[in-house]
């Protein structure tokens, strides 16, 4: 009986000290994205710079030349590892949260599509893992369908950054780029775009829910272009992750967000997650909140070359009124209560 019981002790500490290390490997692979998101790129630069300056200049020079010869593959679909995208890394990330995709329909491998994705959130949590890695098994879900998670061009001129980027199946959020996956690279392509972008952001807060999106009709205006479907998604959980401080319209604090979105295409925020070691202190880490990605019904889109501002229109309602039924239909599955209402501005 004695052996009995030391074994099931020593059973059940072993299972706890795994129980640990998943939660302490969880915690890295979130970490070291998140590190990416904020550092990456500029750190990257720095380091390259001081290496021209030390006897392996070498090693910058030819990567400096590689990046002259390889500056416009960002804009022709990148350059897709699908060995990347399946890293344990990013199983260990979702289950953090953890992060779920969620398919309504299916999609036809013979047209493109362009996904809104709202809301933006802090960083774009739900987006990056469930349509830049495979951890969500998005490719299982939508079979024959590529993903692209359009984020800003200017990523792409960090060294080092835009590699890791395009290995995901990350793409600029410029015209180029979106035209080339949707005219030149066949079927069966999905861009999605962060709709909201860097003014949806400065107003995310948990417990709200509302999307910058009653003058963002450029999307809809390209998928006319290229007779692209668009998809509504919506990812509840993705403003629950981070605490941010909110600068009521005309503070200075506002004036100065609205300048760096102006001239540089992101707006500094000022925000929160828990600490390395202790929830119970502020940090860079987010919380550890469920975020549900939900990918709505396509929208048929026809191909109009040069669509007028009042077709524009018109599809830019249709698809207003899709993500509402979207976040209606499911706002209480997902924890939110039926009383809520998306805010759309």
């Amino acid at each position: 009986g004695t052996g009995s019981n030391i074994l099931s002790a020593l059973q059940d500490l072993f299972w706890l000290s795994k129980s640990k290390v998943e939660k302490q490997l969880q915690i890295i692979s979130v970490l070291q994205w998140v590190l990416t998101f904020l550092i990456m790129g500029v750190a990257c630069t720095l380091i390259l710079m001081y290496i021209l300056c030390t006897d392996c200049w070498a090693i910058a020079a030819l990567y400096l030349a590689w990046l002259v010869f390889d500056w416009n593959t960002p804009k022709k679909g990148g350059r897709r590892s699908q060995w990347v995208r399946n890293w344990a890394i990013w199983r260990y990330f979702r289950d953090y949260f953890p992060i779920r995709l969620v398919k309504t329909h299916n999609l036809l491998t013979t047209r493109n599509y362009i996904f809104g994705y709202h809301p933006h959130g802090i960083m774009g949590l739900g987006a990056f893992c469930n349509f830049s890695t495979e951890a969500t098994g998005v490719g299982q879900k939508f079979p024959g369908i590529r993903p692209y998670l359009a984020t800003l061009a200017g990523n792409f001129r960090m060294p080092i950054l835009r590699d890791y980027l395009m290995s995901g199946g990350i793409c600029p959020v410029n015209r180029d780029s979106i035209d080339y996956i949707l005219s030149k690279n066949g079927s069966g392509n999905a861009i999605i775009i962060v709709v909201g972008g860097a003014a949806e952001s400065l107003n995310c807060t948990p417990g709200k829910n509302s999307v910058t999106l009653k003058n963002r009709k450029g999307f809809v205006k390209l998928a006319l272009r290229h007779g692209a479907d668009l998809v509504p998604v919506y990812s509840f959980g993705e403003n629950e992750v981070y605490k941010q401080v909110i600068f009521e319209e005309g503070s200075w604090g506002r004036w100065v967000q609205k300048k760096f979105q102006k001239h540089i295409g992101f707006a500094p925020c000022i925000f929160h997650g828990r600490g390395l070691f202790s929830s119970n202190t502020w940090g860079l880490l987010p919380y550890s909140k469920p975020i549900t990605t939900v990918v709505g019904e396509p929208i048929t889109i026809p191909k109009i070359d040069n669509p007028s501002q009042k077709e524009v229109d018109f599809y830019h309602s249709i698809y207003v009124d899709s993500l509402i039924k979207l976040f209606d239909k499911y706002k209480s599955k997902f924890g939110l209560p039926e009383t809520e209402v998306l805010e759309v501005n």
